[in-house]
């Protein structure tokens, strides 16, 4: 005979007890030797029967992913758990967990569209100069081919970037500026320089969703500012740092992502007094630099690099295949962050900075930009206009960038149109992937460059009526 219905409900409560520990072992919420829960918290917490919890337990001890400790509890065995990033946080929706969204646009093949992702077509990259670039540097002595880079990065290339950071008024020298493998990477090495996992970092609200991924793997805190027009919401900054005294505030400079806000010349005035009554640190990510039309203000700019440190790459303007990004800061933190930098990745990337070098200096590249800020401008133009009659509506209409942050109509969620778009073969990105307080549910982000077919939105118009 089968299981009573109630013997299968109280097998179900138990599995989801066990689960629950595993979960936090796995996320090393519970490190090894440490007491697990009271039976009776646990049962409390989860609104649960003691005898439920008691034989959880009883099972994880059995199955050796416990010990118990008669008179005292149940406490964790083994070794350090492998750091899980997906078990991290709250569990999520596959279409709206950032890790996933992200494997499935780089996993995609030529016959999935990719409206959701967050870099140009292939098409739309400057191929020739790569090319050009590509040849000079097979022609290079065979030092350039063979050998490891200097530990702060190409001379010649820190030269190149520093005058380009002096045009958007950031001024660095080659010696404030550090070379990394990415933004990303930059951004990883100012993680473990300046915070301890439990530390608390502020993000803007809705905020690049590999922010959150990043900061998950640092095991800090992630707290979100909303977004206005002109950037952060001051008063909702200034009410931030007294709840959570945070030790970092990431944020785009110029175009943010995924609203395409730019900051206005008083929120960043506002923002860097709090910041300096705070003593709070400022990470800022021009990855979107060269698509402006006209420079936006600068945190670092008006902060002179004192506690803003600025990074910037250039994936999403030359190539994702060659993979450099900087740092500029402060000498004595650039100087702790090359050490850093020797300890976890020893020497850069020396190919990729000759290639970076010789596609910025070429003129083509200032041709290339200048045609892809028009190209967009007339995408955006024309998704939006796409968009109107299936009522979703632009936040607001972005000055320049590849992404336009829409509502949806009342009552969709952004989520489950995604999960029907997918069965179409297509890649959305839906608020709450972008938003720490999950309030995003009925927001959806669009790469104009990457929605141009017509099966986009036959998709989203069924996926939208279903």
């Amino acid at each position: 005979m089968g299981k009573d219905p109630e013997d299968r409900r109280v097998g179900t409560r138990i599995e989801r007890v066990m689960a629950a520990i595993r979960d936090r072992i796995a996320a090393r919420a519970l490190l090894p030797g440490v007491r697990l829960p009271s039976v009776r918290a646990q049962a409390k917490a989860m609104g649960l029967s003691v005898s439920t919890v008691v034989e959880a337990y009883e099972r994880l001890a059995a199955q050796g992913v416990v010990q118990s400790r008669p008179g005292s509890g149940f406490y964790v065995s083994g070794p350090l758990a492998p750091l899980a990033l997906a078990a991290m946080g709250p569990r999520l929706d596959r279409e709206v967990d950032p890790l996933w969204i992200s494997r499935q646009a780089l996993e995609a093949g030529d016959n999935v569209l990719k409206p959701g992702c967050g870099w140009l077509p292939a098409s739309w990259m400057p191929e020739a100069t790569m090319r050009r670039a590509l040849r000079a540097l097979a022609r290079a002595e065979a030092a350039a081919l063979a050998d490891y880079a200097p530990p702060q990065g190409l001379p010649a290339l820190r030269q190149v970037l520093s005058r380009r950071l002096a045009a958007s008024g950031v001024e660095a020298g080659p010696d404030r500026i550090l070379l990394t493998e990415s933004a990303t990477h930059a951004l990883d090495l100012i993680c473990r320089f300046l915070l301890e996992p439990g530390d608390t970092v502020l993000v803007d609200d809705p905020c690049y969703f590999n922010f959150h991924a990043l900061l998950k793997a640092h095991r800090v805190t992630v707290a979100g500012v909303p977004c206005t027009p002109d950037g952060p919401d001051v008063a909702a900054f200034e009410a931030a740092l007294r709840t959570h005294e945070p030790r970092l505030y990431v944020t785009n400079a110029a175009i943010q992502n995924p609203t395409g806000a730019v900051l206005s010349p008083v929120t960043a005035h506002r923002l860097l007094t709090l910041a300096d009554r705070a003593d709070l640190v400022i990470v800022e990510d021009d990855a979107f630099a060269d698509f402006e039309d006209a420079p936006a203000p600068r945190l670092a700019a008006f902060d002179g690099l004192s506690r803003v440190i600025h990074v910037g790459g250039f994936s999403k303007t030359l190539s994702a295949a060659v993979r450099c990004g900087f740092i500029a800061g402060r000498p004595e933190w650039i100087e702790a962050l090359t050490d850093l930098k020797i300890a976890t990745n020893f020497g850069g990337g020396r190919l990729s900075a000759d290639l970076l070098l010789a596609a910025l200096t070429d003129g083509g590249y200032r041709r290339h930009m200048e045609t892809v800020r028009a190209r967009l401008a007339v995408a955006m133009a024309r998704v939006v206009a796409r968009l109107e009659p299936l009522e979703v509506r632009p936040w607001l209409v972005p000055r320049a960038g590849m992404f336009v942050w829409c509502r949806l109509p009342d009552g969709l969620d952004a989520a489950a149109v995604a999960r029907t778009c997918l069965r179409d073969g297509v890649i959305l990105a839906p608020g709450n992937a972008f938003s720490p307080s999950r309030t995003a549910s009925g927001f959806m982000r669009f790469n104009v460059a990457q929605s141009t077919d017509d099966r986009i939105f036959e998709a989203l118009r069924r996926a939208m009526n279903a």
